[in-house]
């Protein structure tokens, strides 16, 4: 064919006509090489190795008070995001006083320096920062996201928030109102009402069993001077830490956070140690009615370990077999395969002390005893070896998605918390994905007998009992205790607050 195009073009007489017919030949020989091939879709394509990753190196400083300042510089945007985290939460609460740390956290909010409540909120817009508080159990937190050419000023405003706030009584009066129809809202929501009940059957009366938002009657009790005695008590240098991630160096960062906290004094208490957790021993199971609930939600667990447990990778993974991913053995049960639920799921709450081992699901309410069959046969097989398939699957979607969790200054700030609140090595992050591929099947084996022991099981079921208590109860769980929303989370107060 080349041979025939290139006699026509040697014959052609017009020179338009040659030019033409030399591009055709350079098409007709460039053409297959400048089509691409078509992919070979017979079989996925190989994953390859899982991303590195390497976080820049931590730098530890220290204000003038003592309060240690945890620095990891990121320059590609100019972003600053400062957590302070105080070592102090809900299980600091006093007896009766169950919710003064959640409302001390966001009274922090309700007016600081000279600010009211509306001005500071209008002050934190009109820079277009981002500052929140926050409490958990162990611990509260106030945290700044900023542009660094608002750092002067943000900065400013977090130091009032966390070391001057006023604490209006009126915005106190606000706040446990809300509390408390958020609380009376939850006893039409199963789901809430699964949480608390589920807390309580794995804690008893420890503070882990007991919502960090405080009970009803607890709302009630608290006072200004209790807040402002939890601000003075706990919120104090010496219980502080600071983490800065973003667009800053020593240089340009400390002076700053020293003229906003440098003069921050108190001599507040180090919080106590938290009483042992002692599981309950045995299956229980806890029918709750909710009269006319077109699904069932069910919460099945135990109390497993604490976040610094040497089978921390362990669990994570084979967890993430077990119900941690849409592909997870739960999830491809009860929503692909028998079309229960939109989803199940299962985790473990990594906390100081030993947190609770989940797995739930809500259910269409003709199908609750099937589903809790599908979700004991789950179980069970998590006590068998698990197929290599299953287990590369579960690494490759941890690691692979692992540095997704690093990507930001809000991201990398918050892991960074992880390392302040455990104890854990500056580099922990950088071996992760290195730990998480080197679980094994007997390891994933050993802590599925470990943390998933079918005789330690609490069950926790909130539905139309007049539908599926007889059916639940065939299945010979465990014997059934039967309770009322009041029975689960305690009768209504019909006082005013702050009576």
């Amino acid at each position: 064919m080349t041979r025939i195009l290139w006699r026509v073009h040697r014959n052609l007489p017009d020179r338009r006509q040659r030019c033409a017919t030399v591009l055709l030949l350079v098409l007709f020989l460039f053409l297959p090489a400048l089509v691409p091939a078509q992919p070979d879709r017979s079989h996925p394509p190989a994953l390859g190795s899982p991303p590195r990753l390497t976080l820049p190196a931590l730098q530890h400083l220290t204000l003038s008070n003592g309060v240690p300042v945890l620095l990891l510089e990121k320059h590609t945007v100019p972003l600053v995001q400062i957590n302070l985290i105080v070592r102090a939460g809900s299980l600091m609460d006093p007896p009766g006083k169950q919710g003064l740390a959640d409302m001390t956290a966001s009274m922090l909010m309700e007016g600081a320096g000279h600010r009211t409540s509306l001005e500071l909120a209008d002050a934190i817009d009109f820079l277009g920062v981002q500052i929140s508080s926050e409490s958990g159990r162990h611990t509260m937190g106030v945290n700044l996201h900023t542009p660094l050419s608002k750092l002067d000023s943000a900065i400013v405003l977090m130091a009032d928030i966390v070391c001057r706030p006023t604490f209006p009584p009126e915005d106190l009066e606000r706040l446990r109102k809300e509390r408390l129809t958020e609380m009376m809202q939850g006893r039409d929501d199963p789901d809430y009402i699964a949480s608390v009940a589920f807390g309580h059957a794995l804690y008893g009366a420890h503070s882990y069993g007991v919502p960090k938002l405080g009970t009803d009657q607890g709302v009630r009790a608290v006072t200004t001077a209790d807040v402002l005695t939890f601000h003075r008590k706990y919120i104090v240098p010496a219980n502080a830490t600071i983490i800065v991630v973003g667009d800053v160096t020593p240089v340009t960062i400390l002076p700053r956070l020293e003229r906003a906290f440098g003069s921050w004094k108190g001599s507040g208490a180090i919080p106590p140690p938290v009483p042992p957790i002692v599981p309950t021993a045995g299956r229980t199971l806890i029918l709750i009615d909710k009269p006319g609930a077109e699904q069932s939600v069910i919460r099945i667990g135990r109390v497993a370990a604490p976040r610094l447990t040497d089978d921390y990778d362990a669990m994570t993974v084979m967890n993430t077999i077990l119900g941690g991913s849409f592909t997870s053995r739960l999830n491809q049960n009860l929503r692909e395969r028998h079309g229960y639920t939109y989803g199940a799921s299962s985790g473990f709450d990594f906390r100081p002390l030993a947190g609770p081992f989940i797995a739930s699901s809500s259910v269409q309410t003709a199908v609750t005893d099937k589903a809790l069959g599908e979700f004991l046969k789950e179980f069970q097989r998590m006590l068998v070896m698990v197929p290599d398939s299953d287990l590369v699957r579960a690494k490759n979607y941890m690691a692979f998605r692992f540095p997704g969790g690093f990507e930001t200054v809000s991201q990398i700030a918050n892991r960074l918390e992880e390392l302040v609140i455990y104890g854990l090595p500056d580099d922990y992050f950088d071996g992760a994905i290195d730990r998480i591929l080197a679980v094994t099947k007997g390891d994933v084996l050993r802590a599925a007998e470990k943390y998933i022991r079918m005789e330690n099981l609490a069950f926790v079921i909130v539905g139309d009992l007049a539908t599926i208590a007889d059916s639940v109860k065939s299945l010979d769980i465990a014997p059934a205790s039967v309770l009322t929303v009041d029975d689960a989370l305690g009768p209504l107060q019909h006082r005013a607050p702050g009576e």
